[in-house]
């Protein structure tokens, strides 16, 4: 690849610069968008492809207490104010 020297060229080359490299980038962008739906299409002929169920576990309540006890005793308690 040819190396360029930015900091020698104008802003308008800099810009049309920008405005090839983004064209070139969508083109290429688009040719692999239609390669991966091709080799979907292709591999949706093996079949559904369903994912397992994951299940995800959930914790009990009495467990949640116990890892909150320790704040719930370190958390100062507020102190009743007398009225006057």
């Amino acid at each position: 690849m040819q190396k360029v020297d930015l900091d020698s060229m104008s802003i308008d080359d800099l810009a049309k610069l920008r405005d090839q490299a983004s064209e070139k980038l969508a083109e290429k962008v688009a040719t692999r968008q239609l390669e991966l739906a091709a080799e979907m299409e292709k591999l949706a002929a093996f079949g559904g492809g369903k994912k397992a169920k994951t299940i995800v576990p959930k914790k009990d309540l009495k467990d949640v207490k116990e890892a909150l006890k320790p704040q719930l005793q370190e958390a100062p308690k507020p102190q009743a104010t007398k009225a006057a």
